[in-house]
């Protein structure tokens, strides 16, 4: 007798007991499978053999389930109605009608996320549940090696084998003031040194942002003192436009309303400072599902517009 119940539920003779109940005789199967009624009848037959029990009972000029026959048809029902509904699942999530997403991004990306990528895609597939989390440089990478998140948004990320980036947009780092302030004034490229005389405020030491300054300070050999630290984007916009100070950081910085309060961005003349990049990325070697994929492109095709970050 076989071991297994795949072994004792032969696709082929289970296949057979279904049509004999639905037919209602061995001989109406036969016919619907286009078969012998003999070679129904002995699949039948091995197939009690490897229940261990009989299914069918003559009844009149057809046959009818036993108790156990109707066990066997009952989870075989039950067996076909699942793969039906997971074949239904399989479906839609092929047709991005259902699924879960984790995005990972810096805080300076979920105003943006929400006014463009993340919001169109969600009004287009509203069976899909996302989920976003903020963190800085350290904390994205963490979640998407670790397969937290799907899709990471990050500001120059380090090199990492376990990261495959989908898209790199130009970032530079630049120097946020009231218009009003000395620094915008100079009408040139800035130097570190231009910045030590004023109050600034920067992000803490996990945010690529930062990591990117303080290797230009190496290269001037100048250390700026900070005012105001912290490990919102939000916050170093806004003490930028309460007139502060200035802030050493990226567009994505300012508030929504920024431009309202004359805030301007100057240039730095640092080469190291106009070489940081915003990467699309995801873990090297998982793979997305078609939610996912697609929402990545999404966010690969509006970061490649111009001015991505303000609309």
């Amino acid at each position: 007798m076989p071991n297994t119940t795949e072994d004792r539920l032969d696709p082929r003779r289970v296949r057979y007991f279904m049509q004999v109940l639905e037919s209602g005789s061995v001989r109406g199967a036969a016919e619907v499978l286009d078969m012998d009624p003999s070679a129904v009848s002995r699949a039948i037959g091995v197939l009690e053999q490897d229940c261990g029990m009989r299914l069918l009972e003559r009844r009149g000029r057809g046959v009818v389930p036993t108790d156990a026959g109707q066990l066997l048809a009952s989870y075989l029902r039950r067996q076909h109605n699942q793969m039906q509904h997971l074949l239904a699942q399989l479906e839609s999530i092929q047709k991005v009608e259902r699924g879960h997403i984790g995005i990972v991004a810096g805080e300076g990306f979920v105003d943006w996320l929400m006014r463009r990528s993340l919001r169109s895609f969600m009004k287009a597939h509203p069976g899909i549940t996302v989920d976003l989390a903020v963190g800085n440089t350290d904390e994205i990478v963490q979640h998407i090696v670790e397969e937290r998140a799907h899709i990471g948004i990050v500001f120059q990320p380090p090199k990492d084998d376990r990261l495959r980036s989908h898209h790199s947009h130009p970032m530079p780092i630049l120097t946020l003031v009231l218009d009003s302030h000395p620094l915008a004034q100079l009408k040139r490229p800035l130097t570190l040194s231009d910045l030590a005389p004023y109050p600034g405020a920067m992000l803490h030491r996990g945010f690529g942002v930062r990591q990117h300054i303080e290797a230009a300070e190496i290269s001037e050999g100048v250390r700026l003192q900070a005012l105001f630290t912290t490990t919102s984007f939000g916050a170093v916009g806004h003490f930028v436009v309460a007139g502060l100070g200035y802030a050493l950081s990226t567009r994505m910085s300012l508030p929504p309303l920024a431009d309202s309060a004359r805030v301007v961005a100057l240039p730095m003349k640092n080469p190291l400072l106009s070489q940081g990049s915003v990467q699309v990325v995801s873990r090297h070697g998982r793979l997305l599902s078609q939610a996912s994929s697609t929402l990545l492109r999404e966010i690969v095709s509006d970061i490649g517009r111009p001015a991505p970050f303000r609309d």
